[in-house]
């Protein structure tokens, strides 16, 4: 157990998720009607914005993600409760395959009114990854999002340019590698999208394989 922990936290795995979280983003935009579904503060605003306006349903409409996405939070904890203990298979490769499962469906839902439901879909998976792997190599970082990452490079940036700590400036490239990553997953996201429509979400179930079999590697 100790070494597949490390191993769900170690930099290839988190590069392959960070990579997979950028394609979604690429994908809900271009073919689900321009939303981005990993994050909810761009939801939360436009909820408030809806509200304001008193237009009650609007504002209810972008509460629908903001839900899935703490449904996913909430589910994460219990399989972490409940699967902790396993030895043949990690719990967090468990959430890896369902979300894999769940990317699989939602290439079956039409473009249109439905959309919604994909989008919803999507922040759901995105909170399960994004509160699963937490952690590479003991530093933290998300995978479904670039702010917290462009920060905690920052500031390592900021405490190597004051202190000259070459381990400060390594921290630093590791989460600016990170951000490239996931600006890398979002174009192959767009071209491959733009290429097979709903359809490329497929894609984003191969590339979440690869963690998913590397934690079995000790």
């Amino acid at each position: 157990m100790k070494n597949e922990k490390q191993m769900s936290e170690s930099f290839y795995v988190g590069l392959f998720l960070t990579c997979v979280g950028g394609f979604l983003d690429a994908y809900t935009y271009i073919c689900r009607d321009g939303v981005f579904a990993n994050a909810q503060t761009g939801n939360m605003v436009l909820m408030s914005i809806k509200l304001a306006e008193g237009n009650i349903m609007g504002g209810l409409y972008y509460m629908i993600p903001i839900f899935a996405f703490v449904s996913g939070i909430l589910i994460t904890g219990v399989v972490r409760r409940r699967f902790r203990q396993m030895e043949k298979i990690h719990w967090r490769q468990i959430i890896i395959g369902f979300e894999i499962l769940v990317l699989f469906g939602i290439s079956f839902i039409p473009q249109g009114k439905y959309n919604v439901v994909a989008n919803v879909l999507v922040s759901f998976v995105c909170s399960l990854q994004v509160q699963s792997f937490r952690k590479i190599a003991g530093k933290a970082y998300a995978s479904t999002m670039c702010t917290g990452n462009l920060r905690s490079g920052s500031e390592h940036l900021s405490h190597y340019i004051g202190t000259g700590d070459k381990e400060q400036l390594l921290h630093a490239l590791k989460y600016y590698l990170i951000i490239v990553v996931f600006l890398i997953g979002a174009g192959i996201g767009a071209l491959i999208t733009d290429k097979l429509g709903i359809q490329a979400i497929l894609v984003a179930c191969g590339g979440l394989l690869i963690p998913f079999f590397l934690m079995f590697k000790k």
